[in-house]
């Protein structure tokens, strides 16, 4: 499965490279809210969250579900600015309905075309539709999506202030201490894309990223069938260090392609026995449950949303779960009367090392 970005007859120039800082504090963000994805950041989100003031944590954690289990859009500039504050102006121009689609679609977990047709700003069905959505992920998400939709303005500023708070605590020092890495990584993307041409510098980008051999479209290896084009604004890419592992794609309609990628890759891993990496691996080896896997991954989910989302049947659905969750690559909690799977990160994180551990033993 693969992401496709069309660039056929875009000028090699609209294929860029910049750093950007929103991306950047927003990988922060993830890292915070999801320190399992990130061991090699634990000791650092453990200092920023004992050094926060409580109500600028309770302000992230109110938020959180526009970078949590993935990134809302316009958190990843196609046009990064040099500093945070234009770049946060720059979101501050869109306007309420492409706003909240993007802000629904990572806090509802829903798809944009359901979110978006028709408005949830202006149709009651569609309002309630957005908000069952959010009631199923949990009661953080219902009542931000209920505010939100409510009065989107104020909303938007909250989001804003939240974003300047973090500057100041904690994004100010971190971006300083980050930027020499990012400026010598996009010095090589640069040199590479100006002497060698965009093949040579997607390869270097990640060995999940190439260019497909007519030229005309950019290939990104990840569990997903979808497709966009670079056409007018072309497509950036933004490194980033806080960022590591994830190739971050931002492909909806009417957004500009962007690709966050990873200038460091993950840690090592403990490794388990060689009976529960065969187990792991041969619940692994069928389509169905690696869709299932790819959207877990976004965060827990209901058997009816991942029913929805891979037009299955339930009972279907159940009996792959069961099958992940007896290799231990899932768990289950019950919430009211959703029971919600999780991906077991360090299980499937650890899977490689875990194989060839076990085959050198």
């Amino acid at each position: 499965m693969t992401l496709r970005i069309d660039i056929g007859g875009l000028p090699s120039e609209r294929v860029r490279f910049a750093a950007s800082p929103l991306a950047e504090l927003t990988a922060m963000l993830h890292v915070l809210a999801e320190p399992g994805h990130h061991p090699q950041f634990a000791d650092w989100a453990a200092d920023v969250w004992a050094g926060l003031r409580a109500e600028l944590a309770e302000r992230l954690r109110e938020a959180e579900f526009l970078w949590r289990s993935s990134q809302a859009d316009f958190l990843l500039p196609a046009r990064p600015r040099p500093t945070l504050a234009e770049e946060l102006d720059e979101v501050d121009r869109i306007d309420d309905e492409t706003y909240v689609t993007a802000a629904l679609v990572t806090t509802c977990g829903g798809s944009r075309a359901r979110l978006a047709a028709p408005s949830p700003l202006t149709d009651a069905a569609a309002r309630e539709r957005a908000l069952e959505l959010a009631q199923a992920r949990g009661a953080r998400q219902e009542a931000f999506a209920e505010r939100l939709l409510a009065d989107p303005g104020s909303v938007r500023a909250r989001v804003r202030r939240t974003l300047e708070q973090c500057a100041r605590a904690f994004f100010d020092d971190a971006w300083t201490d980050v930027a020499v890495r990012l400026a010598t990584d996009l010095r090589l993307k640069n040199d590479l894309l100006k002497q060698q041409g965009p093949a040579a510098a997607l390869a270097s980008v990640s060995g999940a990223v190439a260019l497909a051999p007519d030229g005309d479209c950019i290939v990104v290896d990840k569990l997903q069938d979808k497709a966009t084009a670079a056409h007018g604004a072309g497509v950036t890419f933004i490194p980033s260090v806080f960022g590591s592992p994830h190739l971050v794609v931002v492909h909806a309609p009417g957004w500009h392609p962007v690709v966050q990628y990873p200038v460091a890759g993950p840690g090592p891993s403990e490794p388990v026995s060689l009976e529960t990496v065969t187990l792991r691996l041969e619940a692994l080896a069928h389509p169905v449950r690696l869709r299932l896997l790819r959207t877990l991954a976004r965060g827990p989910h209901t058997n009816g949303e991942l029913a929805h989302a891979w037009e299955l049947s339930p009972p279907e659905v159940s009996r792959h779960l069961a099958v992940l969750r007896s290799a231990g690559l899932l768990t289950a909690r019950r919430h009211g009367r959703y029971v919600r799977y999780a991906l077991d990160l360090p299980a499937l994180t650890a899977l490689g090392a875990d194989l060839l551990a076990a085959v050198l033993r």
